[in-house]
């Protein structure tokens, strides 16, 4: 598990330069989440980057299978760094759900 938030933050990081225009206060990217994409915080977590931690979230919609993967700098500047659909969801340490038919 720890690998995989590793790789999420180095990609996450590359994705950052290349969506810096998708950057925004906060209170206004959420916002825009919550009313445009009926989208909710589904998970989130500190991520100990240099020079300074950002914070990850995951933003999804059941409604909608819509997500977005913001990272918000200490200033409270929000960036956009991945966005899609068709989320789905599972309980950490639960067991995929099996393909056989």
């Amino acid at each position: 598990m720890t690998r995989f938030f590793a790789l999420l933050g180095a990609t996450m990081m590359m994705a950052t330069s290349a969506l810096a225009d998708a950057c925004a206060d906060r209170a206004t990217v959420v916002a825009s989440l919550e009313s445009d994409f009926s989208e909710q915080l589904a998970m989130g977590g500190l991520q100990n980057t240099e020079p300074f931690e950002t914070v990850f979230e995951i933003w999804a919609s059941e409604e909608t299978g819509t997500f977005t993967v913001l990272l918000t700098n200490p200033d409270g500047t929000s960036c956009i760094v991945a966005a899609g659909t068709e989320f789905f969801s599972r309980q950490i340490g639960s067991a995929p759900a099996s393909s056989k038919s």
